[in-house]
C-alpha cells in the first residue's frame, strides 16, 4: 500500500535494469527479486527478534539521538558545500 515502493521498483530498478545488456537483464531481475525477498524476510524476522528490546524507552532515545546526529551531519555538509544551482 506504499506508493513509494512502486516508484523505487518501476523507476529506479527499471532504469538500472534497462542499462544491462540483453543477456543480463533476466539475471538482474532475478537478483533484484531475490534481494528484495531476502531484505523483507530479514526485516520481518529482525523486527520480531528485536521487539522485546525495542520496548524500552532508553533504546528509542538512543535511536532518536543517532538519527538526529546523522541529520545534523548531513545538514552541516550541505551548508558547507551548497548544491550547484
Amino acid at each position: 500500500m506504499n506508493p513509494h515502493v512502486y516508484l523505487d521498483t518501476v523507476v529506479l530498478l527499471g532504469s538500472v535494469g534497462a542499462q544491462q545488456p540483453g543477456d543480463a537483464r533476466a539475471a538482474f531481475a532475478v537478483g533484484a527479486g531475490l534481494a528484495s525477498a531476502t531484505w523483507f524476510t530479514a526485516l520481518g524476522y529482525g523486527a520480531a527478534a528485536a521487539s522485546r528490546w525495542l520496548q524500552r524507552p532508553g533504546v528509542w532515545r538512543a535511536i532518536d539521538a543517532t538519527v538526529a546526529l546523522v541529520m545534523f551531519i548531513v545538514a552541516a555538509q550541505l551548508i558547507a558545500r551548497p548544491l550547484a544551482a
